[in-house]
């Protein structure tokens, strides 16, 4: 006769960090102790929670596993929004192949290597017209609102078409969708007004096209393309939402990182070679899609001896898997002489992100520019009154209060 151990009882997703660079603690716990556990979530329903590297790679390239936002459950929040939802065509996240393959295939050529090397001197440009706005306006300022927000938006923008002046309107929509403690009718709005914001865009760019990518993909000569004004909508909104928040984040809690550890900023200083390594060693370090990536069980599978049902949400926590000391020695350690190219701080498999070429370009330039225009680079406030974006789906600062020396 077979004895079965009794099922482990669900509990909410770990949240509460002890330092502002490290993921909860409990993430270390699960990790050693029941790398695959029950978790409850807020819509009263239960699941599953990875923190084991070899876990949750495997999980985000497994089949068996849906990125169907629709049967899933929110590890924070007891409602859903449609970013990422399968019914809005276009939002590449939220869809399975063929309909993923398709989107994605009409999208990937615009964020190769190659064309991210031929944007890399309008990205040099544009962090040094930043940086000399910073040095003229003299010290302090906000980090976040003069050098980590404005650069990858304008990138995004020029990207795409979008203009601009209108970064104040899709900023503050983006920030209602991804703040857990907005009222529900506030982000149903932001999500409806972002929407209705890129559609009007395409519309205008069918009638009078540019050069950047939206009106590429309107006047496709692909034949596969043939893209509906729904299906552009959902594309662009997503890229855009991509394009500035992650980068942006990125840029503000590496630099809080880099400055509350300052042999690593020195070696960056010192040592602009590394700064590849540096890049790929911050992704890991910060993981700053901090609450995982959700996936639904298509069938009844096993994992690593546990049967996951099907229907049932999943959780992969990135942020747990980065710091497993199985894939990287010492993992809660800064160190920007590692490797850490194995690291899934954008995710892997067929969903990995698009937008990951673009981001490293711009960090590759932004950190070694940033701590080479301003060597004495310094927080203006101690390190705990730095407020943490831990109301947020997305990690990062609010604000990252910085001096230099005059």
């Amino acid at each position: 006769m077979s004895v079965t151990s009794p099922t482990p009882s669900a509990v909410p997703l770990p949240t509460r960090r002890g330092c502002p660079f490290d993921p909860p603690d409990e993430y270390g716990v699960l990790r050693q102790r029941q790398p695959i556990s029950r978790l409850a979530f807020p819509d009263g329903k239960t699941g599953w929670l990875f923190t084991r590297y070899e876990d949750v790679r495997g999980l985000l390239a497994d089949v068996r596993f849906s990125s169907d936002r629709r049967r899933a459950s929110s590890p924070v929040r007891a409602f859903p929004i449609r970013i990422g939802d399968p019914r809005v065509p276009g939002s590449l996240i939220g869809m399975d192949p063929p309909e993923h393959t398709r989107y994605r295939r009409l999208v990937t050529r615009w964020f190769t290597v190659r064309r991210m090397r031929e944007l890399a001197p309008r990205i040099d440009r544009i962090v040094a017209d930043h940086l000399a706005a910073m040095d003229r306006t003299g010290p302090p300022v906000d980090l976040v609102g003069e050098f980590a927000r404005p650069i990858p938006s304008l990138v995004i923008c020029e990207l795409l078409g979008v203009p601009y002046g209108d970064r104040t309107d899709f900023q503050r929509w983006t920030a209602a969708l991804f703040r857990l403690d907005e009222p529900k009718e506030s982000v149903f709005a932001a999500r409806d007004a972002l929407w209705e914001y890129v559609r009007e865009l395409v519309v205008a760019k069918r009638r009078q096209p540019d050069e950047a990518l939206l009106s590429q993909l309107i006047h496709s000569e692909d034949p596969s393309a043939g893209l509906t004004d729904q299906e552009l909508t959902g594309v662009g909104q997503l890229l855009l939402i991509a394009g500035h928040e992650t980068t942006a984040n990125m840029l503000a809690l590496g630099t809080f990182a880099l400055l509350c550890h300052p042999e690593q900023s020195r070696i960056l200083r010192e040592r602009p070679d590394l700064v590849d390594n540096a890049v790929e060693e911050l992704l890991r370090y910060l993981t700053i899609v901090q609450f995982g990536i959700v996936r639904v069980a298509r069938e009844d599978v096993e994992v690593a001896g546990v049967r996951v049902r099907a229907g049932e949400t999943v959780v992969a926590s990135i942020a747990a898997a980065n710091r497993d000391p199985a894939q990287f020695p010492e993992p809660d350690e800064l160190d920007i002489t590692r490797s850490a190219a194995h690291h899934i701080a954008f995710g892997h498999g067929v969903h990995q992100c698009l937008g990951q070429q673009l981001a490293r370009m711009e960090m590759r330039t932004a950190y070694p520019a940033l701590f080479g225009r301003f060597p004495a680079l310094r927080l203006a406030v101690p390190a705990d009154q730095v407020p943490l974006r831990d109301d947020m789906f997305i990690y990062g600062v609010h604000r990252l209060p910085v001096t230099w020396q005059g």
